[in-house]
């Protein structure tokens, strides 16, 4: 058991950047783009609507997930329950990645769903919006081990307070977007004053 919970999109967070993650969950900022808001309207349509069972399988909807051992907390989009072993689905807008950070938080979500069954969850799945498919993860050792590793070292992070520095890589970075916030190219950290620039520049009285 640990003394704070994590949730568990900022593991996913942490591996696609340690600095988005460390702006959305230690600074508190955030910024929308077309990119993120396709994505919120995926989760949205998958969360929506009634549980439902279909050919021996019983979907549910926005399942509240948490793991007092590991200290993690979310939803996890669907929950497939066939027979009484459930089987984890998480929606992405995109396609199957080259890094790891949906396969993590998938696997958290198991985690976290193990501990709240008491089943064991061998497997999940990841579907994405631009194949139209989804793609199988085997919830093995190796991605156990790391998921782990990463709610350990996001967790370590926020407690420090820490905001790692920029690291520029123009395809990941031209999609974020927190780009703005970020400011890669400029080696700028954003710091407890961005708030109030942000109040400024809008003309709104504080």
């Amino acid at each position: 058991m640990v003394d704070t919970s994590l949730p568990l999109s900022a593991l996913q967070h942490w591996l696609f950047c340690p600095r988005q993650c460390a702006l959305i969950h230690i600074e508190r900022v955030w910024a929308e783009n077309r990119l993120t808001a396709e994505g919120r309207i995926l989760h949205e349509r998958a969360d929506a609507g009634r549980p439902e069972s279909r050919n021996g399988i019983r979907t549910l909807r926005a399942v509240q997930l948490a793991s007092v051992r590991y200290g993690l907390h979310g939803v996890a989009d669907v929950v497939e329950m066939r027979g009484t072993s459930p089987f984890p689905v998480e929606y992405k807008r995109g396609r199957p990645k080259a890094h790891r950070a949906d396969e993590v938080q998938l696997c958290a979500q198991a985690i976290c769903l193990e501990e709240m069954s008491g089943q064991s969850i061998p497997e999940g799945a990841l579907f994405y919006g631009k194949t139209r498919r989804r793609q199988i993860i085997t919830l093995n050792v190796s991605l156990r081990d790391l998921t782990l590793r990463v709610a350990s070292e996001v967790r370590d992070a926020i407690q420090k307070g820490l905001l790692p520095p920029p690291v520029f890589e123009a395809k990941r970075c031209s999609a974020c977007s927190m780009y703005n916030l970020c400011r890669p190219m400029r080696s700028c950290v954003v710091g407890p004053n961005w708030v109030a620039d942000q109040i400024a520049q809008a003309g709104v009285p504080e």
